[in-house]
């Protein structure tokens, strides 16, 4: 990898988990309104015809259009196993959010790093170096200092629905990264781009068309509502596009351990977000848990 991509992928990430910021704060406004699920949905639909313009763009602007292929059984699989782990984890995020404050419900998500460590390991044999592991572990001890119950509560609220919805989110998120990373090496695109592009297409086209069939099925009223509620739904799916096609370009080019580790600055974006916007507090536990993370963050960028 040359010095340019080293840095491109973090760049990558940086974008995408800003963009991911303003999608979570958009999607929750979003759940009160039409519910979980429905508000999963809107993620993806919203979000399909702006993957088609990126896509179509990236053939119709250079002169010479880039090839692509040859599309395997094996890259479907992966994209199938990424897209529908993603509806899930995107689903348990939600409901996690209902439960405590908005950057800790997001920071909930973040101890997928050790598992798509292990994941990556097994089935894409990709070894995190020494440095990466460290910056890793330290992450995860952060995300620990953030999840620790309130004073008072004892360890039940290890055994609350905000726990259970941070493990089940985190552990799908970390099927979902090993799913789109093992499809960006699968199609062996010529530009990280163009492997992001396709990626994200493919995956939301999944996930808007069954879960556009099961609530046709199930509660046709919930479509109505998603259309009538267009303007905030634009904004989340718009914001959740950008933030796919970044993080899937990010896949391209470096491991999807490294680039999740590295993700987990979307938690210091969240914490702006909670204090400026919602105006929550954190305890003294979270905050030395963000510092935690921040170095983790240091850590996995000096591997560069």
């Amino acid at each position: 990898m040359d010095g340019g991509s080293q840095w491109a992928w973090v760049v990558m990430v940086l974008f995408a988990a800003a963009a991911q910021t303003g999608r979570n704060a958009a999607q929750r406004s979003l759940t009160s309104e039409l519910g979980t699920w429905a508000a999963t949905l809107v993620r993806f639909l919203y979000g399909l015809p702006l993957a088609a313009l990126f896509l179509v763009l990236l053939y119709v602007l250079p002169a010479h259009p880039p090839q692509v292929g040859p599309w395997t059984p094996a890259y479907f699989g992966w994209i199938a196993l990424g897209a529908f782990a993603q509806i899930a984890a995107t689903g348990a995020l939600l409901l996690a959010m209902q439960q405590r404050n908005f950057a800790v419900a997001v920071t909930l998500s973040k101890t997928e790093v050790l598992q798509i460590a292990l994941f990556a390991a097994l089935f894409l044999h990709e070894l995190p170096s020494r440095i990466a592991l460290v910056a890793m572990v330290i992450a995860t001890l952060g995300v620990v200092l953030l999840s620790l119950p309130p004073k008072g509560q004892g360890l039940s609220a290890w055994r609350s629905k905000s726990a259970m919805y941070g493990l089940v989110c985190g552990a799908c998120f970390a099927i979902a990264t090993i799913g789109y990373r093992g499809a960006a090496v699968e199609l062996n695109a010529p530009s990280a781009w163009l492997s992001g592009a396709w990626g994200v297409f493919f995956a939301q086209l999944m996930q808007s068309v069954s879960m556009g069939l099961w609530f046709a099925w199930r509660d046709p009223q919930v479509l109505v509502r998603i259309a009538r509620a267009w303007r905030v739904s634009m904004l989340a799916g718009g914001l959740g596009c950008a933030a796919s096609l970044a993080w899937f370009s990010a896949y391209a080019l470096q491991g999807a351990a490294a680039v999740r580790t590295l993700g987990m600055v979307e938690v210091v974006f969240s914490y702006l977000v909670s204090r400026r916007l919602l105006r929550e507090q954190l305890r003294r536990e979270e905050r030395w848990g963000m510092a935690l993370m921040v170095l983790g963050i240091v850590l996995i960028c000096l591997q560069l």
